[in-house]
């Protein structure tokens, strides 16, 4: 038996211990406290988006990608649909990308999200250490604000 179908999938991407590439992660543990009884929602959060997310994706109505942009403007958020194969950019650290992650979806289950979004906050250092840089540190208020509208549009509709 397959679990119920999942209305919104939140996947965060990014490693805590490199500054601003800790955004993804972080805006997922927000997400998580946010919309922690609200059925229909998952949060996933991994340093490397990996094949096996394909199989989540595949159970899921809608998707919201999370992840810092190293071709951003520092503090830069940015919400962009998604689409398998796309030109979508993908930070050099991490594996696949989510166009990537959508087409192997699409090839292995033959199935993809009614919606599938990415959100990302421009990064301002990936060195070593747990800190935002000061853009980034600015602009996750309006990152979670819009987080949290798509999420509520996603599980709604």
């Amino acid at each position: 038996m397959h679990p119920p179908q999942t209305r919104c999938l939140i996947l965060a991407c990014g490693n805590t211990l490199r500054g601003d590439d800790g955004a993804g992660p972080w805006l997922a543990a927000w997400a998580e406290e946010r919309f922690r009884d609200q059925a229909g929602l998952r949060v996933i959060s991994r340093q490397q988006w990996t094949p096996e997310l394909a199989e989540e994706i595949a159970q899921a109505n809608s998707v919201l990608f999370v992840d810092c942009a190293a071709d951003a403007s520092p503090g830069q958020v940015r919400l962009i649909p998604v689409t398998p194969g796309s030109d979508t950019p993908a930070p050099p650290t991490h594996h696949l990308g989510a166009a990537e992650l959508l087409a192997l979806c699409h090839s292995l289950y033959d199935s993809l999200p009614r919606n599938a979004l990415l959100l990302t906050i421009g990064a301002g250092s990936l060195e070593f250490g747990e800190k935002f840089s000061g853009p980034v540190q600015a602009a996750l208020p309006d990152a979670r604000a819009l987080l949290e509208k798509t999420v509520l549009r996603f599980l709604a509709g």
